[in-house]
């Protein structure tokens, strides 16, 4: 994108800013990873990563070590049109699933970032961190995560982008 993806404007609002429309009434313990000050304005905890450039591994991995609670809600911050329904439901199914790890899927593709990681994988996102093991699809699967799969209607709202041109034919 050339630019901090969860600053990029769509609609006039940055994509941070439709994401935290979609969180806040699902969860008051919100923080961001990421060390970029520019995030300072949105008056959240700033969580460096604890090992850099480790991608969305490493990412998750501070993510679970700086969180006290049991259950945690990862997002990207290039999902504008998520909505709390879809994450209210994504966090039941992860509550009452005995895998560790729940994830958005439509059925073909599976979104990891947007998925209720435990607590307890803290350990093994970490050890995956420091080893270099950063492929975060192969590294769900070995958890054998619960999938939810969303109803088509709903697959819109799972959208990332990750160019100008997907911002651009994005409605």
């Amino acid at each position: 994108m050339g630019q901090e993806k969860g600053l990029v404007d769509w609609k006039g609002k940055s994509f941070l800013t439709w994401i935290l429309e979609a969180v806040t009434p699902v969860s008051d313990k919100v923080f961001l990873v990421t060390k970029e000050e520019s995030y300072r304005k949105y008056k959240l905890s700033l969580i460096p990563d604890i090992y850099e450039n480790k991608g969305p591994v490493g990412g998750i991995y501070s993510a679970l070590r700086h969180s006290k609670s049991e259950w945690n809600l990862i997002l990207s911050c290039d999902i504008p049109k998520i909505k709390s329904d879809l994450l209210l439901e994504l966090i039941e199914s992860g509550k009452s699933n005995p895998s560790p790890i729940t994830i958005a899927s439509d059925g073909i593709y599976d979104y990891p970032l947007v998925g209720v990681y435990h607590q307890s994988l803290a350990e093994e996102f970490g050890n995956a961190t420091r080893e270099n093991k950063l492929k975060l699809r192969a590294l769900v699967d070995s958890f054998s995560p619960n999938r939810l799969v969303i109803e088509p209607e709903n697959q819109p709202f799972l959208a990332n982008v990750n160019s100008l041109e997907e911002l651009e034919n994005l409605t």
